[in-house]
Formats: C-alpha cells, structure tokens, sequence
C-alpha cells in the first residue's frame, strides 16, 4: 500500500510532471489520450485487484467470477490484462503492443467500454523507454480509494485534463470548463435528486461536480440520473472514462452526435440542466432546422448558436426544472438576428430567475467575458429576477488565470438562496432583485451593471476642500519629480550623442 501522503496537496502536480516525460514531440490532444488513457487503465486494475484479493482471501473459488465485480461496480480485467503483466514487460519493446491489448481485453469484458479506452501505445513515435518509466511511476503509486486517498485518481484525472486545456489553448475548451464556475453553477442549483443533462457535456465536468455535491452533502448518488452527449468522439470518450472512475454511469447515447441535428435523448425531460456551450457558434445546422419544436421562443440566428443552446435546454426541462448555464455576455443585450426578440420572450414567460457577471481571465481558452443563466420553470421569487455582478470577485493564480475561491461562491450562492428566501436586500454594485417591468423598461437587456447600480464609496471623513488641496499638491510634487527625470534622460542621452 502507498504511503498516506500520495495523497497530498501537489500529488496531482507529482504525477502529471513525471508523466512529461513521455511528450517528446507529440501533440497535445495525442499525449492527452496516452496520460488520461494510462491513468485509467491503473484505476480500474486497483478496482478490480483489490476486490481479487478480497475473495482469493474468502477461499470460495470466486475470484474469477465476473459477476462478483460488476455487482459492485468494478470492472472486470481479465489476466492478461493485468496491471502486475503490464508492469513485467515495463522495460520491453513491445511494452506499447501489451497495452493496447489489455485495453482490448477489458474493453471485450466489459461492454460499457467497448471503443472507448485509448489503443495508441504501439505507434512508432511513443518512446517505449519513457513509456516504462511512467508505468514503473504508476506502479509505484496505489491508485485504489481508501479512507484519506479516497478520490486521489479522479483528483489526479481532473488535474491533467485542465493542465491539457491550458496547454491546447482554444480547442481545450471543447471539452474542459474550470472547476470553480462548474461548483458555482451546481452550487446554486444544488440538484439533489432527479435527471441531470449536460447536451454539450465534455469531459464531464458538470456531472462529477453534480456527484461531489451530493457526497458532501450526505445524499445518495443514485439518486440522481445522468444525461448528456457531446459531438467529438474524442471528448465523449474521455466523458465516458471520467465518469467511470467516478463511479457514475451515464447515459450519454451510445456514440459522440451533434446535438442539435441528432438529440439523443429527444423525449427526456430533465430536472437540472447544466451547460457551458461553445461560445457563438456559427454555422450550427440552423438552415436544416428551421420549423424545429425547440424553437419556442424565436428562430435563432444562423450566425450564432447560443439562444440555440439556450432553447433547446429550455425544450428539455420538466415542469419544475432548472437550468444553469455560461454564455458569452454579447447573449444579454445583442439585438440582432432577432436575438433580442428571444431574449424578451424567455423574459416575459418568467423563466430567468438569476444574471450572474463574472470576472475575466476565468478560462484558459478564451478572454470573452461571460455570465451565469439561472432559469427556473417554477420560479421562487415569479415576476423578478436576481442580478448579481460578480465581476470584482476571484483570485489571479497565474499570470494569465483568475479563480473563484470558496469564499467567492459561498458569497454567490449566500445571495441566491437569500433572495429564494424573498430575504435579500440589493447592495448596490453588487446585487439587486428587479421586476419584469423594470426589464422591459431597458429593452430585456440583461446585463446585471444596468440593475445594480454603482459601489457607493465610504465616506472617508475628510473635508472635500482639503482633500482636493492635498491631492492637488502630491499631483504637483509628481509633475515636479517627472521634470527631472526628464531632464536627467536628457543629459544622459546628450552624453552619447543624442540629442531631445
């Protein structure tokens, strides 16, 4: 058994770092195949050797028994499949070969992973000796969940897939969103039991955060039911393999199809809806789908899929459903292509419920700003809306990337759940609750700045006449220091020949 503080702070950081040293030359989305492919070839072999040694202990002859495993939810892995063979041939030629086998052989026990698992080891450009050394790395590493390393392998999952979404810059974000505006969303809709939909669900993202709220707050997860597709084969199945190690089985149609002209799941009705479609999508099939059903509220236009998105989750609500969504801030006020007309009819049928602005730099594929949708088929608080203006909260933990804290969503949903209460009182530059009538009033636009007003400053004291003498004097001093600076570049650059 590995030491307790394999799972630690930075484990995540130990285990992507070591497995850098297969890249090489290869491109992103490959090596995204071969660390996450490898990862959950290691989960699954500890899943099942674990259980393995529990019955040999037993001593009844079960532990070859398939149904002993999938009863539990582990899959079956066949010998030679085996990670302690994989580990044997760690430092062979053909070390590649042997992995993609095993992978057809569990695939071939277990049909739910049947053409899902990564079978890429063989090719010519994976260096076979950086190939044995990360799995000597994982072998060293039991990756089973038990008490404090409960969870360590989806943790470690969930790591790489946001260190390849930064590296893949723009099409990362098809298929990873930051976990902090994932948590705000399920935050907010805390969906405890019932259908969860995601129709451009990515790596998952939406449904583990679901999962891990239901665990925290003591709830079965059973309890709820997991929709979703996504149109890359390749993201759909790395949804499939991250759900999987969750212990989470989904329905996410039996291949990767375009939502909007293949909807897998076109009679589900679901009770939570969480999304963060592709930002304004264009060419997005609306010339084939233009006496649609999910267009209730207006043709959206053909330039632009996201009242397209927005729509089509709406369609698929049950009667007292919810939605939490991301969309690119143009969604709140843009007039054209008769978006503006849709916005007011979603409007004035009562379904938007919340307006969240969030910060910049939230996402490491994009520097468009965005906002939360909340809309709410029977809403707490009928004929009003919250408007939350988020955009001063978070934390720059890199140069180039900004997260929500704890603190940050526990303050957002704090200010949800007190205006469901019909408690909360409007701060002004940060929240406000308005009727339908003051919306319409602004035209439906829905940028939540228009609602809350500006921060008020706190007084400070001092007198306006002797603080505009004050700052009128340091601004003096600054012009006055600036001057010589001036003249001291000057002088410098005369010394070489330069003359100003």
């Amino acid at each position: 058994m590995a030491d307790k503080n394999t799972a630690s702070i930075g484990f995540e950081k130990q285990i992507w770092d070591a497995a850098c040293v297969l890249r090489g030359n290869m491109d992103a989305s490959e090596y995204k195949n071969v660390v996450l492919g490898l990862i959950f070839l290691k989960y699954i072999s500890d899943r099942f050797e674990d259980k393995y040694q529990e019955l040999l202990a037993e001593g009844e002859g079960f532990e070859e028994d398939m149904d002993e495993y999938t009863s539990e939810g582990i899959f079956f892995v066949p010998a030679s499949a085996r990670w302690n063979v994989i580990a044997s041939k760690a430092h062979t030629p053909e070390i590649g070969t042997v992995i993609d086998d095993a992978m057809r052989a569990i695939e071939k026990e277990n049909h739910r992973l049947k053409d899902i698992l990564p079978k890429n080891f063989a090719r010519p450009e994976l260096d076979k000796r950086r190939l044995g050394d990360v799995v000597d790395l994982f072998t060293n590493v039991q990756m089973i969940e038990h008490g404090s390393e409960k969870d360590i392998l989806g943790r470690t999952y969930e790591y790489c897939l946001a260190m390849f979404a930064e590296q893949e810059g723009k099409r990362g974000g098809e298929f990873f969103t930051p976990s902090c505006v994932v948590r705000t969303l399920v935050e907010v809709l805390q969906p405890f039991k019932g259908r969860v939909y995601d129709p451009c669900c990515g790596s998952g993202g939406m449904f583990v955060q679901s999962a891990k709220f239901v665990e925290r707050h003591s709830g079965n997860i059973n309890n709820i039911a997991i929709y979703g597709q996504d149109s890359n084969p390749t993201t759909w199945k790395m949804a499939q393999m991250n759900l999987a190690i969750r212990g989470i089985e989904p329905d996410l149609g039996s291949y990767a199809a375009d939502t909007f002209l293949e909807d897998l799941h076109p009679t589900m009705r679901a009770d939570y809806i969480m999304a963060n479609p592709p930002f304004n999508l264009s060419d997005w099939g609306a010339d084939k789908l233009k006496d649609d059903v999910r267009w209730q509220y207006g043709m959206p236009p053909s330039g632009n899929a996201n009242f397209a998105w927005l729509q089509h989750m709406i369609h698929h609500l049950a009667p007292a459903g919810k939605i939490g969504m991301v969309l690119a801030n143009g969604s709140l006020s843009s007039q054209s292509g008769g978006e503006g007309e849709i916005r007011k009819n979603i409007i004035e049928a009562d379904l938007v419920e919340c307006i969240v602005a969030m910060p910049t730099q939230l996402f490491y594929t994009t520097q468009i700003p965005v906002s939360l949708w909340f809309l709410n088929k029977k809403k707490e608080q009928p004929g009003k809306t919250l408007f939350i203006d988020a955009r001063k909260l978070g934390t720059m933990v890199s140069r180039k990337l900004r997260e929500l804290t704890d603190e940050d969503i526990l303050k957002i949903t704090d200010t949800y759940n007190a205006y469901a209460e019909g408690s909360l009182e409007g701060r002004k530059g940060y929240c406000a609750v308005v009727d339908t009538e003051k919306i319409a009033e602004q035209d439906y636009i829905l940028t939540p700045g228009r609602y809350v007003g500006i921060e008020e400053q706190e007084d400070d004291g001092e007198p306006f006449e002797g603080k505009m003498a004050r700052l009128t004097s340091e601004l003096s001093d600054m012009f006055a220091k600036s001057h010589e600076l001036e003249d001291e570049i000057r002088r410098k650059l005369g010394a070489i020949g330069y003359e100003i």
